[in-house]
């Protein structure tokens, strides 16, 4: 799992059954003190987040897959699977 900043939404007028309905969203890899990583990936959206928000990112099979379409066996690499309120570093 990753922490990443959600920075753009891509279009798809085109794409497999499957993933009908779901967002596709850009997101950059950032440090729990929210400074950002060169780390940039796209990921279907299972949580209705939005540019700018911080967000809890799966990326591994078989979690990502169910998450996104709620069916397992997708081929997906990674999907958002939280949206992060705060981060509380002691």
């Amino acid at each position: 799992m990753l922490l990443a900043r959600v920075i753009g939404n891509i279009v798809a007028t085109q794409k497999n059954q499957r993933y009908e309905g779901t967002r596709i969203m850009l997101c950059r890899q950032i440090t729990p003190d929210g400074e950002e990583m060169e780390y940039t990936c796209l990921s279907l959206d299972s949580v209705n987040a939005g540019e700018g928000d911080i967000v809890v990112i799966a990326q591994e099979g078989w979690s990502a897959s169910t998450a996104a379409t709620g069916k397992p066996g997708a081929a997906i690499d990674s999907a958002i699977v939280g949206v992060v309120d705060y981060i509380d570093l002691l």
